[in-house]
């Protein structure tokens, strides 16, 4: 478990699963899966390569919708909610592959993450003044802090397709960040890194998770992130759920080490 996880205030469940099940024509991508994720805690999905993760992740932000199952968010249950709906009551996402806008800034990636919030009419915004300039102010606030956060000041004004790849990622998270998430999902946030930027990319989980009290559930294939890092961890197999618990219950469950972690583990 992580070392926080003592110290922060494990809420009540903030998301429900229940008997979840994805079909794409005759493929089963989720057979009958449920877990739930509790406020401030980290959770992590792990799995094999095509075990369904990153398809739960789009379910639970609305890009796929369940042929069969419920879902449940902050109390209430959600019927095909689309990524915006989604984004616009607390749930921010991040990519496996890098999706940002390469040639933007870093501070203009990270401020389309203030979309959702964005009130003032088209024609205010297109003229500047009033309403529309009080409200762009504050977005600005909000992402400088972003910034700050994951001390990215040096790149702010830089072009983000020409920055080193652990330097996008962390964009992405401030970008995900900018939108105040209750539910933070990120899809391998620490893929493709070297062990520096990993230990970075942990360090602000981490903090996001501590100092925002953001929920975290995110899927990763370095197990001793997983280990390190997680709460709970549930684990997938071929799109059914085959483990769930506390890291160490995950590491010595015999059906999870046979179909993924191995016996070095």
């Amino acid at each position: 478990m992580s070392t926080t996880a003592n110290e922060r205030k494990i809420g009540d469940v903030i998301l429900d699963l229940q008997n979840i099940s994805l079909s794409f024509g005759g493929v089963k991508a989720l057979t009958d899966i449920s877990f739930n994720v509790r406020e401030h805690e980290i959770r992590a999905i792990i799995g094999p390569n095509g075990a369904g993760k990153s398809s739960m992740l789009n379910v639970i932000n609305g890009v796929y919708h369940p042929q069969k199952g419920k879902i449940s968010f902050r109390g209430k249950e959600r019927r095909s909610m689309n990524p915006h709906d989604a984004a616009s009551h607390g749930i921010a996402r991040t990519f496996q592959n890098i999706a940002l806008f390469k040639g933007m800034s870093a501070l203009d990636n990270i401020m389309t993450g203030r979309n959702t919030m964005m009130k003032s009419n088209f024609l205010s915004h297109a003229f500047y003044w009033g309403p529309a300039q009080k409200e762009e102010l504050e977005h600005r606030r909000k992402v400088e802090e972003v910034i700050d956060f994951l001390e990215i000041q040096h790149i702010r004004k830089k072009q983000v397709g020409r920055l080193p790849y652990g330097l996008q990622k962390r964009v992405e998270l401030g970008r995900a960040l900018a939108a105040e998430p209750k539910l933070l999902l990120l899809d391998e946030p620490m893929a493709g890194m070297n062990v520096e930027e990993k230990q970075d990319m942990c360090r602000f989980i981490l903090d996001v998770n501590d100092q925002f009290g953001t929920t975290i559930v995110l899927i990763e294939h370095d197990m001793g992130v997983v280990m390190d890092i997680s709460d709970r961890v549930v684990v997938l197999d071929y799109g059914k759920k085959i483990g769930d618990g506390d890291p160490q219950e995950v590491r010595s469950n015999p059906e999870v080490i046979k179909a993924y972690l191995g016996t070095q583990h």
